[in-house]
């Protein structure tokens, strides 16, 4: 487990927490392991009737870790932990709530679309730069987005990589509701409900609304394998340089 993931468990809610706050709970190749890990083992855990995904305050995630990006892009390796982690939240099979609080970028922008309900502060701001860095959208995001708020919405949050402030991607139903006081109490509110529901009835309906994963499985390997590409491209490698050099 990853220093800089926390989890733990209460009435039926596991709370998974990036904690890095000085680096705004950027995400390494550890911390996706983590991730991925804990989800697997939630899955198979009847204690747990729902997961809780948040930050620590002021920040939900400023998205990949650049350092690991470098690392990658220099060695031209692949890495399993952020398709594992892609896969398991993808496939999971009870509630998803996350709570944000400050920025989502990237990552911590795209995961939100596999949440079955997300809160989120008033001040939080939600970025996809993938083109500005060389690279193209990933978790899924290019069919989900189109489906959840439209073709021009989607395109201009994962292409043209526009700011959505908290109003605009509550209209983009990519947040359920702003939280004017604590986010976190509001969105773990929303899991211990969903945890005290029956939980067969509970599955039943959810893989109603979200449909068979083969589809957004297919397009998620579909996505890795042109993200892994574009790592390892010119243009990629020139985008990570400039981008420490700022």
């Amino acid at each position: 487990m990853s220093d800089f993931i926390q989890t733990g468990t209460q009435s039926g809610v596991l709370t998974i927490r990036m904690n890095r706050p000085e680096k705004k709970n950027a995400i390494t190749r550890d911390m996706y392991r983590a991730m991925a890990d804990a989800l697997t083992a939630a899955g198979g855990d009847d204690a747990v009737r729902a997961v809780l995904i948040c930050g620590s305050p002021g920040a939900f995630s400023a998205g990949n870790d650049i350092k690991d990006f470098i690392a990658i892009a220099e060695g031209g390796t692949r890495h399993t932990d952020v398709h594992d982690f892609l896969r398991a939240i993808a496939t999971f099979s009870k509630p998803l709530i996350a709570a944000v609080d400050g920025l989502a970028i990237g990552i911590g922008t795209t995961i939100l679309m596999h949440c079955d309900l997300a809160y989120c502060s008033p001040g939080s701001i939600f970025r996809t730069p993938f083109l500005d860095l060389g690279i193209t959208p990933e978790a899924g995001s290019t069919l989900i987005a189109p489906k959840l708020m439209g073709d021009q919405r989607a395109f201009a949050l994962l292409v043209l990589g526009d700011s959505f402030d908290a109003r605009a991607a509550r209209g983009s139903g990519l947040v359920y509701e702003i939280v004017e006081g604590d986010v976190e109490a509001a969105a773990r509110d929303a899991a211990l409900r969903l945890a005290a529901k029956p939980p067969k009835a509970l599955a039943i309906a959810r893989e109603l609304l979200r449909g068979k994963r083969e589809d957004l499985l297919e397009r998620i390997d579909l996505e890795v394998e042109y993200f892994s590409e574009r790592m390892t491209s010119d243009e990629a490698k020139a985008a990570f340089r400039a981008f420490m050099a700022r």
